[in-house]
């Protein structure tokens, strides 16, 4: 293993403390936590706060998205593990300004269970607290840690959405709802060239030969559905668009917005390549993006691979929230 780092159980806190220290504008850390919240508490102030986190290693989620117009605090747990409850609860507290806090979990069982946890000693102490859970990765069910589908990268889309309904004044009730209707309509599948690397394991969680990659692979390196030999970029296409149309029917009279996302070790290079062949993919389907990006956003550490997210806008309201300006440091 080669990494740029210390003491391997030292890895979260020393990112944690890096991460504000370089962007004091954006961040503060919670007192005693890893969590941390907008430096700019002004921009927080009569709204519903959003707080979302999760296992450390799939940065710049969630710590990037801290900011006005997306996320008021983030919970940085172990790599690969739940945050406790007792940090999510300091965040929900750090960021209630009476209108109530709203979470973004992602399906996996800790992180749902710990959730549930801090909720439950935030509402004791009288603020109310609602949440939706992610479940937009299609590619397997009930794999390892999860009842049911993973939460991947469509999560950055729920943050973009909530985040900007929360700016513009939505009520908790109101982004519970937008938040029901967004996930639905939230679909991921990825490919995986290489195993991420856990810094306290010190291996990779699964080994693939030169030559092959595994279809569906989750982003703490869970199994996929089918490993097979390397295969250019437009049949990798091929097989993810085709794997989102059976489940999302894709059609040239709706609107769509995509998330092309590397996993930590895929250059922008090969991305592009991709999106390139995505697109003329789209082409014969008629579509053509009303939203897209590309780059790393919801990462597993230095996996090299990408997922592919198609989000079906059913609302123009959607699009405006996805285009509405925010102040963050990986989300510009």
């Amino acid at each position: 293993m080669k990494k740029i780092i210390n003491d391997p159980s030292n890895v979260v806190s020393e990112m944690v403390d890096g991460l504000v220290r370089a962007y004091p504008q954006y961040l503060t850390q919670i007192d005693g936590t890893e969590a941390v919240v907008r430096t700019n508490k002004d921009s927080m102030k009569g709204k519903v706060g959003l707080v979302s986190g999760g296992g450390s290693g799939h940065e710049p989620a969630h710590a990037g998205y801290v900011g006005q117009g997306m996320l008021s605090a983030a919970v940085c747990g172990q790599v690969f593990t739940s945050p406790t409850p007792d940090q999510i609860y300091e965040a929900i507290k750090a960021v209630d300004q009476g209108q109530g806090v709203f979470c973004i979990v992602k399906n996996y069982s800790g992180d749902v269970m710990n959730f549930d946890m801090a909720k439950d000693l935030a509402e004791a102490d009288g603020i109310d607290v609602k949440s939706v859970v992610v479940d937009d990765d299609i590619a397997v069910k009930d794999s390892l840690y999860t009842q049911g589908r993973r939460g991947v990268a469509g999560t950055v889309f729920v943050h973009k959405i909530l985040g900007a309904a929360a700016d513009q004044g939505a009520t908790l009730d109101e982004i519970e709802t937008l938040a029901n209707e967004v996930v639905k309509n939230i679909k991921t599948i990825g490919v995986a060239l290489s195993a991420a690397t856990n810094p306290e394991v010190g291996k990779p969680g699964f080994e693939l030969k030169s030559d092959e990659i595994e279809y569906g692979v989750g982003i703490h390196s869970e199994p996929g559905y089918r490993r097979e030999k390397i295969k250019p970029s437009k049949e990798l296409v091929d097989e993810l668009v085709g794997k989102l149309n059976d489940e999302m029917h894709l059609d040239k009279n709706k609107k769509y917005a995509v998330l092309v996302n590397g996993m930590g070790a895929t250059p922008l290079m090969e991305q592009y390549v991709f999106s390139h062949d995505l697109l003329n993919k789209l082409d014969e389907f008629g579509i053509k993006p009303d939203f897209m990006r590309v780059g790393n956003y919801l990462t597993s550490i230095d996996m090299a691979g990408l997922s592919l997210t198609i989000f079906e806008i059913k609302d123009d309201k959607w699009l405006n929230y996805l285009n509405y300006p925010v102040k963050t440091i990986a989300w510009n």
